[in-house]
């Protein structure tokens, strides 16, 4: 049971899997996230759906290595099983009754901003997608979001990848070029949504955000993704993730991310210690 079927390096510190999970396959939706263990005595963590298949029962997930379960993840093979794979779990993304949208995706964020891209370019809605990397050597996604969407718009930091510039300054351009947009969704780093939402806040566009903080449970009986949003607290697992942006209280969120940030460096840099030990061992 949750075999990975395929395992794939999308850059350098992303990595793409392929995991046998009919009965989640079976149900899950755009913007609905599982949580697995890899292995039976290891941490919970929450990964974003990337994309399923319902006839071949898989689900793919995109993660990037930053933590010890992550690095841990990263060193499993093709054909080893995953000890749990549960979901889907929160509400998936709404994507009825839209005509036009802009879809803005930033670095590993566009691993979750595709299957809703996706869903909104089937549904029949014209989709307009930017995506945003510090350079081209970081870029994921790129020929899926090329499918999936009516027009996309590339920028990075560096200008090594499409525009040179900030996925918010591309948003601003289709806005002012006379682009209306019944909604913008916006994935990816806590600052690049807050900055997006500051934006459409100004021309009065409707914006959705997805929001992934530390979870533990994925139930919202154990409080740890607790956000405050129009001023009342929300669970991300069971509320979302998916919240209204122009509501939701961005520097609370970063300021409670950033705290266990010096956990996970500590946490990683023991898993790759051990992995080194023991590729010396066998050297």
């Amino acid at each position: 049971m949750h075999q990975i079927l395929r395992k794939k390096e999308l850059n350098s510190s992303v990595t793409l899997m392929d995991i046998h999970a009919p009965a989640v396959a079976r149900k899950a939706e755009p913007g609905q996230f599982i949580i697995l263990r890899a292995q039976e005595d290891g941490e919970r963590i929450p990964l974003t759906i990337a994309d399923f298949d319902r006839d071949q029962g898989t689900v793919t997930i995109i993660f990037q290595i930053v933590g010890a379960t992550t690095e841990i993840l990263n060193h499993m093979t093709e054909g080893e099983h995953l000890a749990d794979f549960v979901g889907p779990l929160g509400k998936a993304t709404d994507t009825e009754g839209l005509g036009k949208v802009a879809v803005i995706g930033g670095g590993v964020g566009c691993a979750i901003a595709y299957p809703v891209t996706k869903k909104f370019h089937s549904s029949g809605a014209e989709v307009h997608a930017v995506i945003g990397f510090r350079n081209k050597d970081l870029v994921i996604l790129e020929d899926e979001f090329e499918a999936g969407s009516s027009r996309l718009i590339r920028v990075s930091d560096d200008g090594s990848f499409g525009q040179k510039g900030l996925v918010t300054d591309a948003l601003k351009e289709l806005i002012e070029s006379g682009q209306q947009y019944d909604e913008v969704v916006a994935i990816g780093p806590l600052i690049m949504m807050k900055f997006v939402c500051e934006l459409t806040r100004k021309y009065g566009i409707k914006t959705m955000v997805s929001m992934n903080p530390v979870m533990v449970d994925g139930t919202g009986m154990c409080g740890c993704c607790r956000l405050t949003v129009g001023g009342q607290m929300k669970f991300a697992c069971v509320d979302g993730p998916d919240f209204d942006g122009h509501a939701v209280d961005f520097d609370e969120a970063m300021a409670r991310s950033a705290m266990y940030k010096p956990f996970e460096r500590e946490a990683h840099e023991a898993v790759c210690n051990l992995f080194k030990m023991e590729m010396n061992s066998h050297a």
